[in-house]
C-alpha cells in the first residue's frame, strides 16, 4: 500500500528522482520542473519546520522547492558559480543555513540568515589542492544541538574546521585527527554529547568539544573499513547510523548502528547484498522509525523499525549522493 510520503533521491548526473508514494512509483525531475538537465546533485535538505521547503546543492549552485521537490527554482546567489556539496539547516532557527562547496570549484563555507535567499562566504582557510581529489570539498556540516553557535565542518581531503560563533570565525583542527580525508561529521546530544568525525579508514569521537579524540578502530570492530555516511536518530541522541563499504566504489557494504553514542556497534542485516559501498543514510524527525539508506551505485533500502529489518526498493538509480523523505 502506498505511503503518504515523498521520497527524493539525489543522483550524480541524473538530477533528482522523486516518489510521491513512499517508493512505489518514481519520476525523474525534468527541466520543465525547473532543475537543469543531467544535474549533479550532491546534497538535499529540507526545512525542519516547513518540510515541503527543500533545497538541493548541485554543480550549478543552489536550487529550492516549495512543494516537496515537485518544482524547483534556481537561487541566484554567490553559490551560483560553485558546486554545492553540503547543506545544514539550524533545527531551531531554520532561516540560518550553511552551505559547503568544492570539487571541481574551490571549497568554501557560505551562510544564509534569511532562509537561503541571500548568502555570504565565511572566512575559512582551505587548501587550494589536496591529494586524491584535487580541489577539496565540504563533505559534512554539523550544528551542535546543545550549543548551536558551534558548527563543525569536514573537508575531503583537508581535515576539520570548527566555529564557536555561528560561522563568523573558524579554527583549523588539522593534526588533532591524524587523517585529513574527512567523509562526514555529526554531533549528538548523548549523553555524553559527542562529536563524530568520519574519515576514510576510521571514525573518531570526542566528548570534550574536540580537545581530545578517540578512534573507533573500525578495522577491529567493523566488517569493512571504508565508512561514509552518518546520521543521528532524531529523538534518540545515543543512536547513530553509519554507512560503510569495502572501498570506493567497492563491491559491498552495510549499515552500522550504535545505541551507546559510539562505544559499541552492530552490523545491520540487509536483505540484498549491496552492489557497492553503502553511501548515504537518512532519518527524519516526523517518524524516526523510518530509515532510508543507499549504496553508491543505486540500491535503495528502507527500514520501518529503526534499522532492525530492511527491504530493498525495486527502483535502482544511478550514483546516489543523497536521500530525503518528507511527510504528506
Amino acid at each position: 500500500m502506498p505511503d503518504k510520503m515523498t521520497v527524493l533521491v539525489g543522483t550524480v548526473g541524473q538530477g533528482i528522482v522523486r516518489s510521491a508514494d513512499g517508493g512505489e512509483t518514481w519520476q525523474r525531475v525534468g527541466i520543465n520542473q525547473g532543475l537543469h538537465s543531467d544535474a549533479l546533485v550532491r546534497t538535499i535538505a529540507s526545512n525542519p519546520k516547513q518540510p515541503e521547503l527543500v533545497y538541493a546543492g548541485t554543480d550549478k549552485g543552489l536550487y529550492a522547492s516549495r512543494n516537496a521537490g515537485l518544482n524547483w527554482q534556481w537561487v541566484d546567489s554567490p553559490l551560483s558559480s560553485y558546486c554545492v556539496w553540503n547543506l545544514a539547516i539550524d533545527p531551531v532557527e531554520p532561516n540560518v543555513m550553511f552551505a559547503g562547496t568544492g570539487t571541481p570549484t574551490p571549497a568554501g563555507i557560505f551562510r544564509s540568515t534569511d532562509g537561503g535567499q541571500t548568502w555570504d562566504q565565511r572566512p575559512v582557510e582551505v587548501a587550494e589542492t589536496c591529494p586524491a581529489v584535487g580541489s577539496p570539498r565540504v563533505t559534512g556540516i554539523a550544528i551542535d544541538p546543545q550549543n548551536r553557535r558551534n558548527v563543525w565542518v569536514g573537508l575531503e581531503v583537508d581535515g576539520v574546521r570548527r566555529s564557536t560563533d555561528r560561522g563568523d570565525t573558524w579554527t583549523n583542527l588539522n593534526g588533532a585527527i591524524p587523517n585529513p580525508d574527512v567523509h562526514n561529521v555529526a554531533v549528538t546530544a548523548g549523553p555524553p554529547k559527542t562529536v563524530v568525525v568520519v574519515v576514510n579508514n576510521d571514525v573518531f569521537t570526542s566528548t570534550d568539544d574536540g580537545a581530545t579524540w578517540k578512534p573507533v578502530r573500525v578495522r577491529e570492530t567493523f566488517p569493512w573499513t571504508y565508512p561514509r555516511g552518518i546520521m543521528v536518530q532524531p529523538g534518540s541522541p545515543k543512536v547513530v547510523f553509519l554507512t560503510i563499504g569495502d572501498t570506493t566504489p567497492g563491491r559491498t557494504g552495510t549499515v552500522m548502528r550504535t545505541k551507546d553514542t559510539g562505544k559499541t556497534w552492530e552490523s545491520l542485516s540487509l536483505p540484498v547484498q549491496p552492489n557497492t559501498a553503502m553511501w548515504v543514510v537518512n532519518i527524519q524527525p516526523f517518524n524516526p522509525q523510518i530509515v532510508f539508506a543507499g549504496s553508491r551505485y543505486g540500491y535503495l533500502y528502507r527500514s520501518d523499525d529503526a534499522g532492525d529489518s530492511w527491504r530493498k526498493l525495486w527502483r535502482e538509480f544511478s550514483e546516489i549522493s543523497s536521500v530525503l523523505w518528507i511527510p504528506g
